[in-house]
């Protein structure tokens, strides 16, 4: 058996979309400054967990290949450089403005931990990268970073205040992705309704969803990775809900469902908006399928105001979920409340996470029978246009196509015949 050959830089992403893009940015820049057998780990800092496993993938690779240099960077790395470079294992730790410079990848550069202030010298926002390989949705990175201040996140703190890439750049990599043969597009970004505030004029995400449909009228699919419900306007509401290409699923920011629980984690809606909001759309967008952030045993969570967060789930309508036990960050204001007890939070998260699985078989419940137009992927499966996964069988990726669905197996729809 001949041995598989290794690529010159290879990328481990770790964490949201956002990471995705940047990493595919990465591989080219690093491609490009002549490197070779080379790892780039970019990491996630939302959990604790994330970061773990970050280390463990470090000394997994050290361990398969020794020879291979390995570089650190993302936003466990900005905000903890030193629990990287203290491994031996890492080459060199990048800060996530860094990361960005013409020279960061450079072969002989001696400065091993290269992280500096990102609230000093703000990262550029990112660049709208038309494609990801390997992956047949193309994914356009439309902004960067946080004003906001929740009291669990440390993002804020990985990746500095928000800026957004300009419209002509996110429209013209669209147009470019079309011509690629790509059939969707997903936008992403770290506060994606926060686009374009930091812009005269402040437009919106819905203004910059209307300009990419207008000049791609061969885009098939725009897709928006998540949004905050309360930072949604008129134009953002209007695509939503008169725009077909625009897919009928949205993945919300809702983290908790108890109004105490939002106040002490300084989320800017309420319990009823959120409701109110899913509500709405949903009228106006008939077929609409919602998924959600949701934190389980955030400090000072009484069982009564975890029972309002896990009432959401069914007061919302939410379908597909992304259950986080509570992870304490350093430097966060909430790693200084008060804790619950150990297993608590991971109790609770199971319980979120069952309620889940349980709404998520109704919805595939509901979709059998019916004909849906799915995206294919690699692995025999699809997207429909609400982001539930198909199994169709042996077809090529990035084939947009129709499904008969017969039945379904608790965790995905099961076409029984195609066209």
């Amino acid at each position: 058996m001949s041995a598989v050959a290794r690529p010159k830089v290879e990328i481990v992403n770790f964490g949201c979309r956002l990471n995705l893009v940047e990493g595919e940015a990465m591989r080219r820049a690093a491609e490009a400054a002549g490197r070779d057998n080379l790892v780039i780990i970019n990491t996630c800092a939302v959990t604790a967990e994330a970061a773990r496993q970050a280390r463990q993938t470090i000394r997994r690779l050290k361990r398969e290949a020794p020879e291979r240099q390995i570089l650190v960077t993302g936003c466990a790395a900005q905000t903890s450089p030193a629990s990287f470079a203290d491994m031996p294992e890492v080459a060199r730790v990048l800060g996530n403005v860094e990361k960005f410079r013409a020279d960061a990848f450079a072969p002989r550069r001696n400065q091993r931990v290269d992280v500096g202030d990102i609230f000093a010298e703000p990262a550029p926002p990112p660049r709208a990268l038309g494609s990801v390989e390997d992956h047949t949705r193309a994914f356009l990175a439309i902004q960067t970073g946080c004003d906001h201040r929740c009291t669990f996140c440390i993002i804020p703190y990985g990746r500095g205040p928000s800026r957004s890439t300009p419209a002509d750049e996110i429209v013209a990599a669209a147009q470019n992705c079309v011509a690629q043969g790509f059939h969707e597009i997903v936008l992403t970004g770290v506060d994606l309704t926060a686009y374009g505030r930091d812009f005269d004029g402040r437009p919106g995400l819905g203004k910059l969803a209307k300009a990419i449909l207008r000049a791609a009228p061969g885009l098939a699919r725009l897709r928006l990775s998540s949004i905050d419900c309360i930072e949604t306007d008129d134009d953002l509401l209007d695509v939503i809900a008169n725009e077909p290409r625009l897919m009928p699923h949205l993945h919300l920011s809702l983290q908790a469902g108890s109004d105490m629980i939002l106040k002490r984690m300084k989320r800017r809606h309420s319990r009823a908006e959120s409701v109110q909001f899913c509500a709405d759309i949903r009228k106006a967008r008939p077929g609409i399928v919602f998924g959600a952030d949701l934190i389980a045993g955030f400090p000072t969570e009484t069982e009564a105001m975890f029972a309002d967060t896990l009432a959401l789930i069914e007061d919302c309508g939410l379908t597909h979920l992304h259950v986080f036990p509570f992870s304490p960050r350093p430097g966060t204001p909430a790693a200084l409340m008060p804790q619950l007890p150990p297993g608590i939070a991971a109790a609770r998260a199971k319980t979120l996470r069952q309620a889940g699985e349980a709404a998520l078989q109704r919805h595939l419940t509901a979709q059998t029978g019916k004909i849906l137009t799915v995206l294919t992927e690699r692995g025999d499966t699809a997207r429909a246009e609400d982001f539930t996964k198909v199994r169709v069988g042996n077809i090529p990726a990035g084939r947009l196509m129709n499904a008969r669905i017969g039945r379904h197996d608790g965790k995905m729809l099961i076409a029984e015949a195609l066209s």
